[in-house]
């Protein structure tokens, strides 16, 4: 896809949201989703984009690299474009520029619930569902529901993420839909900030708590960091898992070592990376999305 051809494209998106917003609804209902549920696709390579809806633009070492809507856009359909890529996991608005731009056919499609924790606020912990909900992800003809549990034992807020997490991934299994759920235990650390805990202890501990949520974890998934000793970490729960990516990492080759590693592991199904895909040292997007699906 050129420059060129995608700066039309994007015109068209721009002047559709303004003039004809009911197209949005048009595009969910004529998408084609893909044949079967995600578990029996086989491995999965989903490009994660809901980083800016928590005010996280960040990637690499530029603070700003994701606030550029035109940019971030071109660079996730150059993602899905790639063979061996099957989904997107995002918030509303990213999710319906991407439907109007026609990026989502025969792909899967989860959204992104709780983004209410804004990055580097004092209520990051209290991460209320301020984007999709069961309802509305349904609705959409949407494949699934995604959610970050970050458990702060010394922050109250936690009790009411926890309860939240619990009831979304009840309202999505009985929808049918999957709650994929990103847990860490957290912490306050200099300056105030939250900064996740992620020794093999403190995962273990985070997927114990996850898998227990709802009222049911038949339809549940996991979405977890790539950390020392994923053999044990992994065993701590039966539910399928896929691996995130995280920040963007100054030794893409570790990553990758890191990703075909945990891979091998019996409830490990597959990939959700966003920025270290789609901000790439040396900007080579269609190259790191291209070695990511060969560890696939």
């Amino acid at each position: 896809m050129s420059t060129g051809t995608f700066a039309a494209r994007y015109a068209e998106l721009v002047e559709t949201r303004a003039a004809r917003p009911d197209a949005i609804a048009g595009a969910a209902a004529r998408r084609r989703r893909p044949p079967g549920p995600a578990g029996a696709a086989g491995p999965l390579m989903i490009i994660a984009a809901d980083h800016p809806a928590r005010g996280a633009l960040a990637a690499g070492s530029a603070p700003l690299a994701m606030g550029d809507r035109r940019d971030l856009l071109e660079r996730i359909c150059v993602a899905l474009e790639r063979p061996g890529v099957n989904g997107v996991l995002g918030t509303p608005d990213v999710i319906e520029d991407l439907l109007l731009l026609g990026a989502l056919d025969g792909k899967f499609v989860v959204g992104s619930m709780n983004r209410g924790g804004l990055a580097g606020a004092a209520f990051e912990i209290d991460d209320r569902f301020t984007a999709y909900s069961a309802a509305a992800i349904d609705a959409a003809g949407l494949d699934g529901g995604k959610m970050l549990l970050r458990v702060d034992l010394d922050d109250p807020a936690t009790a009411r993420t926890l309860e939240a997490c619990g009831r979304a991934v009840s309202d999505l299994a009985e929808r049918g839909m999957m709650a994929m759920v990103e847990p860490f235990l957290s912490a306050r650390k200099g300056g105030g900030r939250v900064g996740n805990l992620l020794t093999p202890e403190a995962m273990i501990r985070a997927i114990a708590i996850a898998s227990g949520l709802g009222a049911t974890s038949a339809r549940t998934w996991l979405k977890v960091p790539v950390v020392d000793r994923m053999e044990e970490v992994m065993a701590a729960s039966t539910l399928p898992a896929v691996l995130l990516g995280g920040e963007v990492p100054a030794d893409p080759g570790a990553a990758l070592a890191g990703w075909k590693a945990a891979l091998a592991l019996p409830t490990v199904r597959g990939l959700v990376v966003g920025r270290t895909l789609l901000y790439p040292p040396g900007g080579d997007v269609a190259g790191a999305v291209d070695a990511a699906v060969g560890l696939l």
